[in-house]
Parts: structure tokens; sequence; C-alpha cells
């Protein structure tokens, strides 16, 4: 499997929001018309979380700067709202169709939104909040990781369109070395809480991101865990596995003992009481059963 990553760059985004709208032109989906709120809360961020219509957002979180250091008038810090794709993820150990996989060429976790049966499930999993799901018939939505550009030698849309280089797309190894590289700079700068997100985080993440203020100005959960209702499941798969493999061989085992077998035609002669059947000529029964006829 490749193990390929996204770098997302918090201290190179200029929020132009350029990968929102690239990831909904590839991905083909419409953009609401309506207003987000009835009235402005002071927030750029728009929309103000994903829907089941978009799978990625650029946050917005303003406030004072550091009154000790140069950049003390007003901190800007963007964040990436979008799927996170852990190594491990427990969207996909939790779904019980199939919707959710890893994708072998990228490390990414997938959808086959045909297989989703609306459970949101991945929902409850999710330690980032990610899935969300749209249509009459509620199906998945997210970030995939655009299997389909990469497997043709692109980075994903949203990696293409970044004007500022914010978001760069490659071996993970390399995308974590750019990314520590990235944050000793900004360190030796004055930005003492810079730090490096998804190295570690959930056994490592295929999301890599340099936070300049550090994690939660930047909309990232500290220490996220996944929810323990997913691991029980994860852990009971096996035993679900077992009844539903001896249900399965007892449904071939009656089907392989019937095979050939048809029901007989029966005909019951009024005159003789007697039940014949009408494949072999043979008298089965005499009698109607309600004379007391033995």
């Amino acid at each position: 499997m490749a193990d390929l990553a996204i770098l997302f760059d918090a201290s190179r985004c200029s929020a132009c929001k350029g990968c929102q709208v690239a990831c909904k032109c590839w991905n083909g989906l419409p953009s609401p018309t309506e207003k987000n709120v009835q009235s402005f809360t002071g927030s750029y961020q728009s929309p103000l979380d994903l829907n089941g219509d978009t799978r990625l957002i650029i946050s917005f979180d303003e406030a004072a700067g550091d009154p000790d250091t140069q950049w003390n008038r007003v901190r800007w810090a963007f964040g990436r709202r979008s799927c996170q794709h852990c190594s491990n993820p427990a969207c996909a150990s939790i779904c019980p169709s199939g919707a959710l996989s890893v994708e072998e060429s990228t490390g990414f976790v997938t959808v086959t939104e045909d297989k989703c049966i609306g459970c949101k499930y991945c929902s409850t999993a999710c330690p980032f909040d990610v899935p969300r799901y749209h249509g009459k018939k509620p199906k998945i939505n997210k970030c995939t990781g655009c299997p389909e550009r990469v497997a043709n030698g692109r980075t994903p849309a949203c990696v293409q369109t970044c004007q500022p280089e914010a978001l760069k797309f490659g071996d993970r190894e390399e995308m974590l070395a750019l990314g520590k590289e990235r944050v000793a700079y900004l360190q030796a700068k004055g930005f003492k809480d810079a730090v490096l997100y998804g190295e570690n985080e959930l056994d490592g993440l295929h999301v890599i991101t340099v936070a300049k203020y550090g994690l939660t100005p930047h909309g990232l959960p500290v220490d996220p865990q996944i929810n323990p209702f997913a691991e029980l499941v994860d852990i009971a798969k096996p035993v679900i596995a077992l009844a539903a493999g001896a249900t399965v061989v007892g449904l071939a085992t009656s089907f392989l003992t019937g095979v050939g077998y048809k029901q007989p035609q029966l005909r019951y002669d009024v005159t003789t009481k007697e039940t014949i059947d009408e494949t072999t000529g043979t008298v089965v029964k005499v009698g109607n059963g309600q004379e007391g006829e033995e």
C-alpha cells in the first residue's frame, strides 16, 4: 500500500477558499444559495460547518496577537476542516456495509456511496466530526483524497489549486519532514506555539497540519479519541461474522438438500376419498382427515 499524505501549512494559507471551490467543481457538488445565518456572526467562515454537499471548508479564528512579539495586532488562524484520513479509521471499522474503506493507492479513506445504508455509525465513530450525509435517502459524503486523480499522476483537486502552496501532496514521510522543517522555522521566528499535527495522533493521519498558533485556534482537537462504541463493534465483528457464517452454512445446506425437489401435485378424489399423487399416480392418503378415517 502506498503511504501518501496532504500537508496543510496554516502559516502559508491566505484563506482564499480556492480549495473549497476546487473540491466542489471536481466532485460535482452544489453550493447552497441560502444564507448561512440570518445575521452576520462576525466570522468570514462560509459555510459555518461541513454539510452533505461540502467536503472541505477553511475555518476562521480571529483574536488579538501576542503582545510580546512583533505580531501583536491581529492573529488570524485558518484551519482545514475535512477528513483527516486516519491510518486505522474508526469510520471504516464500524461501517456495516463496507461503504468506507482504505484506498490502496494512497492510504486515504474512500467512499463507495452505493454501499451506504445511511446508518450514520461513521458519524458517531469519527473523532473529528467529519462524515456528513446528502440526498433524499441519506448517503455518506466526505473527502476521498481524489483517488481517481492520484491514479492518473495528479494531485488532489484542493492541492492543485492552492496558489500560496499551503497545500502539498506526496509521500507521507516527505510531508512530515517538510512539516517539521516549517515548524522549526516558525518557532525560530517567534511563533512559540507552532506545532506539527498528524504524525502520531490516532496512529498517524494522512493529513499533516502545520499549526502556526497551536492546535485549538486552527480547529484541531487535542488528543483525539475514537468513540468506545466503535471499538466495541470492531471487537465484536469476529463473533458477528461467526454467527453470520453459521447462518450462511445453514441456508446453503437447506438449498443443497432441496436441489431437484419439487412440491408434489396432489388431487383429491371425492368419490373414493383418496389423495393421489398426480405425478406417480399413487395413493398417498385415504380419507379427508376430518372424518376419523385411518
